[in-house]
């Protein structure tokens, strides 16, 4: 597929830089990937290539190389393929090659190109003193796009177990992707990290399934990493006064918050990924710990110690 991709976005960069009608056979001698080695192997590739450009909306046509109007070539009208000037201001342009530099996905480069296309950005924006890293597993994220926006089931494994669900959406929040969606016969959302996403199928239909009325991403999605799972505990922990202001700014609107004597806290925090709780309360070292229930509390003493 990545071969296919080149070779037409190479014969569509001929296309607009000949500024002139180019025969099949131009192409064919011009243009990477069109190494076919027969004729008739050429004009089925080329063929299919003329018809996905039609598809994505390109301009491609025919017209005579000649004023004898003896030969035809292809060509693609600039004038109907070329975005109109935006007519961005200075301000506007800035606040978009700002957005370019701070903002990647799977390590990619910035779209400074594309930037440049619009206008430029003015020498304000040179260098890149900021950058947000919007997480990899970019093949399983136009695929999960995809199965979301055409309402189709999927499959995957997940922590060693092969799941089935109808994917309702995708969010980015705290590092991470997010798959939101029903498992297949279930009633209850449930969130995934995607790049703990493995074996992704897409067997099912378009519009195999319909949302839940009023349904939103941003509803479900886990505001911590320990929300996003499949168990479902209710943990209670307690967090000594020097360590009690952090816990407060990192535990949810779902956790229910009591303040002790002393400046200590208490909590209930409901938790559907254990493994990542127990992470997050090591980070406070011996200034925190699990009171209940008995198995979490044993599951962290001994992770402790292992470490």
């Amino acid at each position: 597929m990545q071969r296919v991709v080149e070779r037409v976005l190479n014969l569509l960069a001929f296309l607009l830089t000949a500024e002139r009608p180019v025969t099949a056979d131009e192409i064919r001698h011009t243009v990477a990937g069109y190494n076919q080695g027969s004729d008739e192997a050429f004009r089925r590739t080329f063929e299919r290539d003329k018809e996905l450009l039609r598809d994505l909306g390109v301009p491609l046509q025919l017209s005579f190389t000649d004023p004898w109007e003896v030969e035809q070539g292809y060509v693609v009208p600039p004038q109907e393929y070329a975005l109109e000037d935006p007519g961005l201001t200075d301000a506007e342009r800035a606040a978009l090659c700002l957005a370019t530099q701070v903002v990647r996905l799977g390590g990619q480069s910035s779209g400074r190109a594309a930037v440049l296309k619009l206008g430029g950005a003015g020498a304000a924006s040179a260098g890149e003193p900021l950058a947000a890293e919007l997480g990899d597993a970019l093949d399983d994220l136009s695929v999960l796009f995809g199965a979301v926006v055409e309402r189709r089931p999927i499959r995957f494994t997940y922590r060693n177990r092969r799941r089935r669900l109808n994917p309702l959406g995708l969010a980015h929040r705290r590092g991470h992707w997010y798959l939101v969606g029903l498992p297949a016969g279930g009633s209850d959302v449930r969130s995934f990290r995607v790049d703990r996403v493995e074996d992704l199928e897409v067997p099912g239909s378009q519009n195999a399934f319909t949302p839940p009325p009023g349904f939103h991403v941003s509803d479900v999605l886990p505001e911590a990493p320990w929300e996003a799972g499949e168990e479902r505990l209710m943990i209670e922990a307690k967090f000594d006064p020097e360590v009690a202001w952090w816990a407060r700014r990192q535990l949810t609107s779902a956790a229910h918050v009591e303040d002790q004597d002393g400046g200590a806290l208490t909590a209930r925090i409901p938790v559907a990924n254990v493994d990542a709780f127990i992470g997050w309360m090591i980070g406070f070292e011996d200034a925190a710990e699990v009171v209940a229930p008995p198995q979490v509390r044993e599951r962290l003493i001994a992770q402790v110690r292992a470490s």
